[in-house]
């Protein structure tokens, strides 16, 4: 493909090289360092005139470090006059601070969308945002890709017993997801309704739906500290079901969440890889990685070629 350029953050060095091997591309020279004030240094080592660029950063990790980073580079490649800069964000940041839920929140999801075009994104790719209305935060472009297509497949794969599974929500919010996903697989849904008494603690649940004599697949676009995938987990135990699986996007991991998996009852816990997973694995048997990278190579090679991606919604790339 001429006039492309694929350039990597260094918040997840792996799965930009997969995206680049997967369209025969060579990564592009980038030089990021800190100086000794901690301040942001980025070099792009090669010439981006009249390129369409694309930049993958995944929000992650040292999330302010690699947000700035990547704010930098879109800038660079903007005044070094890039054609087209694309932001290739697989774990949006801050996308659960997307509204006023409280007097004096701020919408820190708003201010990340601001921030983005005010750098110079042109275009926006990334992965099962949060709440899908942050798309309309922007005035560039967005495509927020859906995992949905790699779930099912893994699902049909792994799963022996899937045609008698229950998919399961362990919240209100991911209603929507799940029933989508039930729909596919011609399966039934249930969901757990939670109430929150401080922002991290669950107070109480109650499932609505059927999983006796079933396997319960928990399905949700993101695990931080799997304080609410735990409390689901034994509840569907409790409830009756025969083995309880978990499918989460966005793995985040953070605080207590690896002790937490381990000691739960789960067969598995699979997330895809749009943040790093290795270190987590060695600490968690349970922590299993589809890999998304075709997708997001293919939504760079659709978009660089002027072709719908909405295939990608359906579909898994072969």
């Amino acid at each position: 493909m001429p006039n492309i350029k694929i350039f990597s953050g260094s918040s997840h060095q792996d799965l930009s090289q997969k995206i680049a091997d997967r369209l025969g591309l060579e990564l592009g020279k980038v030089v990021t360092k800190k100086f000794s004030n901690q301040e942001t240094c980025v070099e792009i080592g090669e010439s981006v005139r009249g390129e369409d660029v694309y930049i993958v950063q995944s929000g992650c990790g040292e999330i302010n470090d690699n947000l700035m980073e990547l704010l930098i580079m879109i800038n660079a490649c903007k005044i070094a006059s890039a054609s087209r800069v694309t932001a290739v964000i697989p774990c949006f940041p801050y996308a659960r601070q997307d509204k006023k839920d409280k007097s004096r929140a701020p919408i820190s999801a708003k201010l990340v969308a601001n921030m983005l075009s005010v750098a110079g994104a042109d275009h926006i790719i990334t992965m099962d945002l949060h709440a899908s209305q942050i798309q309309g935060f922007f005035d560039i472009p967005v495509d927020n890709l859906y995992a949905e297509p790699a779930v099912l497949k893994w699902i049909k794969e792994n799963i022996v017993e899937w045609k008698n599974c229950t998919i399961v929500s362990p919240d209100a919010g991911g209603a929507k997801r799940v029933t989508s996903i039930a729909d596919r697989l011609n399966v039934d849904f249930a969901l757990i309704h939670k109430e929150r008494k401080k922002a991290s603690e669950v107070d109480r649940m109650v499932l609505v739906g059927d999983v006796k004599d079933r396997v319960a697949i928990l399905v949700d676009d993101m695990a931080d500290t799997c304080g609410t995938i735990c409390h689901a987990a034994d509840k569907l135990l409790s409830a009756g079901a025969t083995k309880v699986y978990a499918i989460l996007t966005h793995g985040i991991f953070s605080g207590p969440a690896i002790s937490r998996i381990n000691h739960a009852c789960f067969e598995a816990v699979v997330v895809t890889n749009t943040i790093p997973q290795e270190d987590k694995m060695k600490h968690c048997p349970k922590i299993q990685v589809i890999d998304i990278s075709m997708i997001l190579a293919e939504a760079i090679r659709r978009t660089h070629n002027g072709e719908s991606v909405s295939y990608l919604f359906s579909h898994v790339p072969l």
